[in-house]
Protein backbone atom coordinates (compact mmCIF):
# COMPACT_ATOMS: atom_id res chain seq x y z
CA UNK A 1 0.00 0.00 0.00
CA UNK A 2 1.65 3.23 -0.85
CA UNK A 3 1.26 6.34 1.56
CA UNK A 4 2.32 9.57 2.13
CA UNK A 5 5.41 9.76 4.85
CA UNK A 6 4.06 9.33 8.33
CA UNK A 7 3.11 12.94 8.80
CA UNK A 8 0.84 13.44 6.13
CA UNK A 9 -2.68 13.42 8.19
CA UNK A 10 -5.08 14.84 6.03
CA UNK A 11 -6.74 14.14 3.09
CA UNK A 12 -9.02 16.76 0.64
CA UNK A 13 -11.97 15.12 -1.25
CA UNK A 14 -13.11 17.71 -4.10
CA UNK A 15 -15.59 17.33 -7.36
CA UNK A 16 -13.38 18.72 -9.65
CA UNK A 17 -9.59 19.85 -10.17
CA UNK A 18 -10.97 23.74 -11.00
CA UNK A 19 -12.24 24.03 -7.42
CA UNK A 20 -8.85 23.69 -6.05
CA UNK A 21 -6.76 25.07 -9.19
CA UNK A 22 -5.01 27.82 -7.40
CA UNK A 23 -3.97 25.83 -4.39
CA UNK A 24 -2.64 22.47 -5.92
CA UNK A 25 -1.41 23.88 -9.60
CA UNK A 26 2.36 23.47 -8.27
CA UNK A 27 1.83 20.07 -6.20
CA UNK A 28 3.36 16.77 -7.10
CA UNK A 29 0.17 14.98 -9.03
CA UNK A 30 0.78 11.54 -8.96
CA UNK A 31 -1.29 8.51 -10.84
CA UNK A 32 -2.66 5.46 -8.59
CA UNK A 33 -4.83 2.69 -8.99
CA UNK A 34 -7.77 1.59 -6.29
CA UNK A 35 -10.52 -0.90 -6.70
CA UNK A 36 -9.91 -1.08 -10.75
CA UNK A 37 -10.25 2.45 -11.05
CA UNK A 38 -7.44 4.98 -11.93
CA UNK A 39 -7.23 8.57 -9.47
CA UNK A 40 -4.53 11.56 -9.81
CA UNK A 41 -3.60 12.47 -6.35
CA UNK A 42 -1.93 15.92 -5.96
CA UNK A 43 0.35 15.92 -2.82
CA UNK A 44 2.22 18.32 -1.25
CA UNK A 45 3.59 18.23 2.63
CA UNK A 46 1.06 16.96 4.95
CA UNK A 47 -1.81 17.19 2.63
CA UNK A 48 -3.04 15.16 -0.26
CA UNK A 49 -5.95 16.48 -2.68
CA UNK A 50 -8.10 13.62 -4.74
CA UNK A 51 -10.53 15.22 -7.19
CA UNK A 52 -13.15 12.13 -7.98
CA UNK A 53 -16.08 14.00 -9.87
CA UNK A 54 -19.08 15.11 -9.49
CA UNK A 55 -21.77 13.41 -7.44
CA UNK A 56 -22.56 10.73 -4.85
CA UNK A 57 -20.91 7.75 -6.24
CA UNK A 58 -17.78 9.62 -7.08
CA UNK A 59 -17.21 11.02 -4.29
CA UNK A 60 -17.44 7.70 -2.36
CA UNK A 61 -15.25 6.02 -4.50
CA UNK A 62 -12.61 9.11 -4.32
CA UNK A 63 -12.92 8.87 -0.33
CA UNK A 64 -12.87 5.45 -0.15
CA UNK A 65 -9.59 5.60 -2.38
CA UNK A 66 -7.62 8.04 -0.59
CA UNK A 67 -8.15 6.36 2.82
CA UNK A 68 -7.30 2.77 1.49
CA UNK A 69 -3.97 4.68 -0.18
CA UNK A 70 -2.73 7.36 2.12
CA UNK A 71 -4.41 6.61 5.35
CA UNK A 72 -5.40 10.12 6.14
CA UNK A 73 -6.30 10.70 9.54
CA UNK A 74 -9.29 13.42 8.54
CA UNK A 75 -10.97 13.54 5.41
CA UNK A 76 -12.55 16.63 4.16
CA UNK A 77 -15.04 17.18 2.02
CA UNK A 78 -13.77 20.40 -0.08
CA UNK A 79 -15.61 22.24 -3.19
CA UNK A 80 -18.27 24.57 -4.09
CA UNK A 81 -21.66 24.89 -2.93
CA UNK A 82 -24.80 26.63 -3.79
CA UNK A 83 -26.35 29.27 -1.40
CA UNK A 84 -29.97 28.10 0.68
CA UNK A 85 -29.47 31.45 2.69
CA UNK A 86 -29.43 34.56 1.37
CA UNK A 87 -26.62 35.94 3.65
CA UNK A 88 -24.34 33.83 1.79
CA UNK A 89 -22.55 35.70 -1.20
CA UNK A 90 -20.40 34.03 -3.73
CA UNK A 91 -16.56 33.15 -2.38
CA UNK A 92 -18.35 33.27 1.36
CA UNK A 93 -16.89 30.08 3.32
CA UNK A 94 -18.85 27.38 5.43
CA UNK A 95 -17.27 25.32 7.27
CA UNK A 96 -20.61 23.48 8.48
CA UNK A 97 -20.85 21.72 11.78
CA UNK A 98 -23.33 19.15 10.58
CA UNK A 99 -24.10 17.68 6.70
CA UNK A 100 -27.34 16.21 5.99
CA UNK A 101 -28.02 13.72 3.51
CA UNK A 102 -31.52 14.98 1.83
CA UNK A 103 -32.08 11.67 0.45
CA UNK A 104 -32.93 9.92 3.68
CA UNK A 105 -31.71 12.74 6.30
CA UNK A 106 -29.21 11.06 7.97
CA UNK A 107 -26.90 13.30 9.13
CA UNK A 108 -23.49 13.32 10.82
CA UNK A 109 -21.79 16.24 12.92
CA UNK A 110 -18.59 17.25 12.39
CA UNK A 111 -17.39 19.15 15.51
CA UNK A 112 -16.38 21.87 13.94
CA UNK A 113 -17.69 24.80 12.34
CA UNK A 114 -21.35 26.49 12.26
CA UNK A 115 -24.55 26.25 10.32
CA UNK A 116 -25.70 23.08 7.85
CA UNK A 117 -24.98 21.75 4.52
CA UNK A 118 -27.00 19.44 3.46
CA UNK A 119 -26.45 17.42 -0.05
CA UNK A 120 -28.91 16.69 -2.52
CA UNK A 121 -28.54 14.37 -5.45
CA UNK A 122 -28.49 16.91 -8.35
CA UNK A 123 -27.57 20.88 -9.51
CA UNK A 124 -30.35 22.82 -7.44
CA UNK A 125 -32.68 24.95 -8.78
CA UNK A 126 -33.47 28.39 -7.02
CA UNK A 127 -37.06 26.74 -6.24
CA UNK A 128 -35.39 23.83 -5.03
CA UNK A 129 -32.63 25.50 -2.96
CA UNK A 130 -35.73 27.32 -1.18
CA UNK A 131 -37.63 24.13 -0.25
CA UNK A 132 -34.31 22.64 0.80
CA UNK A 133 -33.26 26.10 3.00
CA UNK A 134 -36.81 25.37 4.73
CA UNK A 135 -36.80 21.68 4.88
CA UNK A 136 -33.44 21.29 6.55
CA UNK A 137 -32.34 24.66 8.31
CA UNK A 138 -30.01 24.41 6.08
CA UNK A 139 -27.61 27.13 4.67
CA UNK A 140 -25.95 26.11 1.80
CA UNK A 141 -26.16 23.08 -0.37
CA UNK A 142 -23.73 20.35 -2.13
CA UNK A 143 -23.76 17.21 -4.48
CA UNK A 144 -20.57 14.97 -2.43
CA UNK A 145 -20.05 15.90 1.10
CA UNK A 146 -22.59 13.44 2.64
CA UNK A 147 -21.00 10.21 0.76
CA UNK A 148 -17.91 11.61 2.12
CA UNK A 149 -19.27 11.52 5.24
CA UNK A 150 -20.26 7.84 4.69
CA UNK A 151 -17.24 6.22 3.42
CA UNK A 152 -15.13 7.77 6.40
CA UNK A 153 -17.30 6.64 9.02
CA UNK A 154 -17.54 3.13 7.29
CA UNK A 155 -13.38 3.58 8.51
CA UNK A 156 -13.39 5.06 11.31
CA UNK A 157 -12.01 8.13 9.70
CA UNK A 158 -12.51 11.36 11.18
CA UNK A 159 -15.16 13.75 8.66
CA UNK A 160 -15.28 17.64 8.25
CA UNK A 161 -15.90 20.16 5.51
CA UNK A 162 -15.40 22.98 3.97
CA UNK A 163 -17.62 24.50 0.79
CA UNK A 164 -17.10 28.03 -0.90
CA UNK A 165 -20.12 29.39 -1.75
CA UNK A 166 -20.28 29.51 -6.19
CA UNK A 167 -23.86 30.50 -6.69
CA UNK A 168 -26.35 32.22 -4.23
CA UNK A 169 -29.95 31.51 -3.70
CA UNK A 170 -31.55 33.28 -6.31
CA UNK A 171 -28.90 32.17 -8.92
CA UNK A 172 -30.23 29.76 -12.07
CA UNK A 173 -27.23 27.64 -13.50
CA UNK A 174 -27.56 27.36 -16.96
CA UNK A 175 -28.48 24.55 -18.47
CA UNK A 176 -29.48 22.96 -15.42
CA UNK A 177 -32.54 21.62 -16.59
CA UNK A 178 -31.31 20.08 -19.87
CA UNK A 179 -32.74 16.91 -20.54
CA UNK A 180 -29.40 14.89 -21.17
CA UNK A 181 -27.11 16.98 -18.60
CA UNK A 182 -23.62 17.92 -18.45
CA UNK A 183 -22.42 15.19 -15.26
CA UNK A 184 -20.68 12.34 -17.28
CA UNK A 185 -21.28 8.26 -15.88
CA UNK A 186 -17.89 8.91 -13.58
CA UNK A 187 -19.02 12.24 -12.48
CA UNK A 188 -17.11 14.25 -15.45
CA UNK A 189 -18.49 17.42 -16.21
CA UNK A 190 -18.36 17.39 -19.99
CA UNK A 191 -17.34 20.96 -20.81
CA UNK A 192 -17.36 20.87 -24.40
CA UNK A 193 -21.26 19.41 -24.49
CA UNK A 194 -21.60 22.74 -22.25
CA UNK A 195 -20.39 25.05 -24.73
CA UNK A 196 -22.21 23.57 -27.26
CA UNK A 197 -25.48 23.91 -25.09
CA UNK A 198 -24.64 27.52 -24.48
CA UNK A 199 -22.96 28.77 -28.00
CA UNK A 200 -26.23 28.43 -29.40
CA UNK A 201 -28.29 29.85 -26.74
CA UNK A 202 -27.55 33.11 -26.73
CA UNK A 203 -29.88 34.25 -23.85
CA UNK A 204 -27.87 31.92 -21.73
CA UNK A 205 -24.45 33.87 -21.76
CA UNK A 206 -24.41 36.01 -19.24
CA UNK A 207 -25.62 33.79 -16.67
CA UNK A 208 -22.77 31.87 -18.20
CA UNK A 209 -19.59 34.33 -18.27
CA UNK A 210 -21.30 35.04 -14.87
CA UNK A 211 -20.86 31.28 -13.64
CA UNK A 212 -17.39 31.20 -14.64
CA UNK A 213 -16.37 34.18 -13.14
CA UNK A 214 -18.85 32.96 -9.54
CA UNK A 215 -16.92 30.07 -9.78
CA UNK A 216 -12.70 31.40 -10.25
CA UNK A 217 -13.53 34.02 -6.86
CA UNK A 218 -14.64 30.98 -5.00
CA UNK A 219 -12.26 28.86 -6.20
CA UNK A 220 -9.57 31.61 -5.31
CA UNK A 221 -11.77 32.26 -1.86
CA UNK A 222 -11.33 28.36 -0.98
CA UNK A 223 -7.82 27.26 -2.13
CA UNK A 224 -6.69 30.66 0.08
CA UNK A 225 -8.52 29.00 3.21
CA UNK A 226 -6.98 26.16 2.29
CA UNK A 227 -3.68 27.28 2.31
CA UNK A 228 -3.87 29.17 5.62
CA UNK A 229 -5.47 26.98 8.20
CA UNK A 230 -3.86 24.42 10.50
CA UNK A 231 -6.83 22.05 10.27
CA UNK A 232 -7.16 22.67 13.74
CA UNK A 233 -10.78 21.90 15.24
CA UNK A 234 -12.58 24.90 13.85
CA UNK A 235 -15.10 26.41 16.44
CA UNK A 236 -14.92 29.86 15.31
CA UNK A 237 -14.27 29.86 12.01
CA UNK A 238 -12.38 33.04 10.50
CA UNK A 239 -14.92 33.48 7.51
CA UNK A 240 -17.35 35.63 6.67
CA UNK A 241 -19.96 32.97 6.34
CA UNK A 242 -19.27 31.91 10.02
CA UNK A 243 -19.99 35.60 11.02
CA UNK A 244 -22.90 36.02 9.43
CA UNK A 245 -24.38 32.86 10.47
CA UNK A 246 -23.35 33.93 14.34
CA UNK A 247 -24.93 37.36 13.61
CA UNK A 248 -27.18 35.78 12.77
CA UNK A 249 -28.08 33.54 15.82
CA UNK A 250 -27.46 35.88 17.98
CA UNK A 251 -30.23 38.38 17.19
CA UNK A 252 -32.38 35.43 16.71
CA UNK A 253 -31.95 34.66 20.70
Amino acid sequence: MSRLPSSVKIAIVAALERELHPLVRHWRATVKEHAGRTFRFFEQAQLVVICGGIGAEPARRAAEAVIALYAPEVVYSAGFAGALDPALKVADILIPARVIDAGDSSSVETDTGQGILVTFGAVATPEQKVKLGKSFNAQAVDMEASAVARAAAARGVRFAAVKAISDEVGFALPGMNHRTGFIGPSGAFLTGKFARFIMIRPWTWAAALRLARNSKRAAYALSAWLARTNFEPLNSPECSSGKRLAEKQNAEK
